[in-house]
């Protein structure tokens, strides 16, 4: 666990779609899907009305387990309390939830899960790997059956896609791009093929293809892992889903560099994937979308520039 909690942070801003691809596959020690019979509905860097998606939200009844063995250190729900803290006793959006520390400052969070007297997690302080923790349910900021997963690390203070350390996807479907906008610097969208020389806004809307897990988890709607922008063969932008990083108190997303979340995710559905400056002439605006076992579907625009 410690060598690839470290592994993932150091490719996430530069080579990290391919060699987290590979290394989703071919590591034995991946996580486990944390359940095993609900439906996954929406995933890391999905578009939650303005803002990132830092982990899966599962809808469904079944069991809560472990993604991998570690050390409980935090758990809250019903009559629990030997494990609890005094912030538990206020209200909070993750309802019932908990913790797992996993090594080198990898934490798995399972939360929006139901409340029960008999709190599942409440002997353990260590737990192996599928054990069950909880029962799914309705808490904290949910309105339907089910929980919430993530992954972050203490150490990179990032939040992790957990799609690049637990076993991939069968694909069963490729990405859509449902719309390519481009938007002035006023912010209007230029619907036609003719547009005058300067700074221009790439807005995609995008989705990853339907996927079926390894196990019996249902086919479920996936937010792009990766969305690439080219101007005439030269790649401009790259909007990466691996990881949202916070500092100070700010969430920072992958697109050719770290940048705030919200410059990326201000106009809901879509994404802002790229800044570009055209020039006078004929330009032909490419977006590859990718999703997380590496297929792909592009889209090519071209437009005349005065």
């Amino acid at each position: 666990m410690k060598v690839f909690s470290r592994r993932i942070i150091n490719l996430a801003v530069s080579i990290f779609y391919f060699f987290g691809f590979v290394f989703g596959i071919f590591n034995i020690n991946a996580m486990s899907w944390p359940s095993l019979n609900t439906v996954l509905v929406r995933n890391f860097g999905a578009n939650d009305n303005g803002k990132p998606v830092l982990g899966m939200v599962f809808y469904g009844e079944t069991e809560v387990i472990a993604a991998e063995s570690g050390e409980v250190i935090f758990s809250r729900g019903g009559n629990n309390s030997q494990l609890c803290f005094a912030a538990s006793r206020l209200p909070s959006p993750l309802g019932a939830w908990t913790a797992i520390d996993h090594g080198d400052g990898l934490i798995s969070i399972y939360s929006r899960y139901a409340y029960e007297p008999d709190h599942l997690i409440v002997n353990y302080t260590h737990v192996e790997k599928e054990q069950p923790i909880a029962s799914s349910g309705i808490s904290g900021w949910s309105n339907q059956e089910g929980f919430y997963f993530n992954i972050f690390d203490r150490q990179e203070r990032c939040w992790i896609n957990p799609a690049m350390i637990i076993t991939p996807m069968q694909e069963t479907s490729p990405p859509r791009i449902i719309s390519v906008e481009l938007r002035d610097s006023q912010g209007l969208t230029t619907g036609s093929r003719n547009l005058t020389q300067g700074r221009y806004t790439v807005v995609v809307n995008a989705a990853g293809g339907t996927y079926r897990t390894t196990g019996n988890i249902a086919v479920g709607q996936f937010a792009p892992h990766r969305i690439v922008c080219s101007i005439n063969g030269v790649e401009v932008g790259s909007l990466n889903f691996e990881a949202v990083f916070a500092r100070n108190g700010i969430l920072l997303v992958s697109r050719n560099g770290l940048v705030p979340a919200r410059q990326v995710y201000a106009n809901y559905p879509a994404f802002e994937v790229s800044e570009v400056f055209l020039t006078r002439g004929q330009v032909n605006l490419e977006i590859i979308v990718q999703d997380i076992t590496g297929s792909s579907r592009s889209i090519i625009n071209r437009f005349v520039v005065n």
